[in-house]
């Protein structure tokens, strides 16, 4: 399934929001030439070596792209940059510090006064205006902004997330509005300008606790893994030293819960658990009752209960656990993707179906299809020699 074959993305990215959106245009077919500094290139190329000596940032948000190495700074890079855009690109994507691409000549407006069926994303912490334009952003200090820093975590502990979600988060909504103005375009003809905030992505993800705080009412309170609002919710251990997760969301199932997995049906009457709002006030006692019946079982004897009692449940997985999922081997979820250090698995993109070839190009390494782009452009080879030697590519 490539349904953006015919369509090139031409971007300057750097981190994980921007590679992020396009490596998803990536899948659906699109041609995405990622233009990156001679010498180092984007700078996730260093934070790791952990994937066989590549960064494990890098092989997840790059691969089926094209690396053109080309210093924008250098008059004859950016004419070429320039040409590139003009004869090729149908969008435009750039996370570069708040100012860069357009002091580039790579604002909307200057693109489009040549080229005006261009589609521009630019994707930054803050937006294009406001007070907090020109900030520094990066994905922990949005997830502070955002609020989602006060939410997560112990009472105790205030925490991050482990993935870069306000990074990736703006990513899935630059892919979404870019795939839009595609739609878009096909009627019009015109192209579009998209300006993505990583805090206004982040900000609509946090919906929920806004809301259950308007007007001035008390935040969910943070509870590490468990669920602020609905209780038993979350993980709990059991008596060979594992952790189960498991959910409730109404009384049939606390009712089973009762009697076929803690076998005390008596609860279910008890008034100081009646309904979720009570359950909540009493967590305290309830988790102790739940923790002395788990602690006599195994987790596999706790989750053979949770399923008779068709309780939701799931297991606390580490990272080696998931590369061995055996959900994800039935579905034929895994393929391989090229790197310049051998092949690694990479996960089918969410929608694909297993039957279907998807894209799965290298990623690229640094400056792999300079030379082969240039050409396009019609240099020769003395021209790109020179390039070279001038230290413009």
């Amino acid at each position: 399934m490539q349904p953006l074959k015919g369509i090139t993305v031409v971007t300057l990215e750097h981190a994980i929001a921007a590679p992020f959106a396009t490596r998803q245009l990536a899948d659906l077919g699109a041609r995405v030439i990622k233009i990156e500094r001679p010498g180092s290139g984007d700078f996730a190329r260093g934070y790791d070596a952990r994937v066989r000596g590549i960064a494990s940032h890098f092989v997840w948000t790059n691969r089926s792209k094209e690396s053109l190495t080309l210093d924008v700074k250098h008059p004859r890079a950016r004419a070429l940059l320039s040409r590139l855009i003009r004869e090729r690109a149908d969008v435009v994507v750039q996370n570069l510090a708040p100012g860069a691409a357009a002091r580039l000549g790579l604002s909307y407006a200057t693109l489009a006064a040549a080229k005006p069926g261009i589609i521009v994303c630019d994707i930054s912490g803050y937006g294009s205006d406001g007070p907090y334009r020109d900030k520094k952003a990066y994905d922990l200090l949005i997830q502070g902004e955002s609020g989602f820093v006060s939410v997560t975590g112990t009472a105790e502990t205030p925490s991050k997330a482990g993935a870069s979600i306000a990074d990736i988060a703006a990513g899935m909504y630059a892919y979404s509005a870019i795939l839009a103005a595609l739609l878009e375009r096909r009627t019009t003809g015109q192209g579009r300008h998209i300006d993505i905030s990583m805090l206004e992505s982040l900000v609509e993800w946090m919906s929920f606790p806004l809301y259950y705080a308007i007007d001035g009412q008390p935040p969910p309170a943070r509870n590490g893994a468990s669920h602020a609002t609905i209780f038993p919710y979350g993980p709990f251990p059991t008596g060979d030293g594992k952790s189960v997760l498991l959910g409730l969301q109404n009384e049939r199932e606390w009712a089973a819960f009762c009697t076929e997995v803690l076998r005390r049906p008596e609860l279910a009457q008890d008034p100081r658990f009646s309904g979720n709002a009570a359950r909540l006030a009493g967590r305290d006692q309830l988790r102790d009752i739940i923790v002395a019946v788990f602690a006599e079982l195994t987790a596999a004897q706790v989750v053979a209960r949770l399923e008779e009692a068709r309780i939701a449940n799931a297991r606390v997985n580490d990272m080696h656990d998931v590369w061995q999922h055996p959900q994800l081997q039935a579905r034929r979820r895994w393929r391989e993707v090229a790197t310049e250090r051998g092949p690694v698995p990479a996960l089918l993109p969410p929608g694909a179906a297993a039957e279907e070839e998807a894209r799965m190009d290298p990623v690229p390494a640094l400056g792999a299809q300079t030379e082969a782009i240039l050409r396009e452009l019609g240099c020769t080879a003395s021209e790109i020699a020179e390039l070279r030697a001038a230290g413009a590519v």
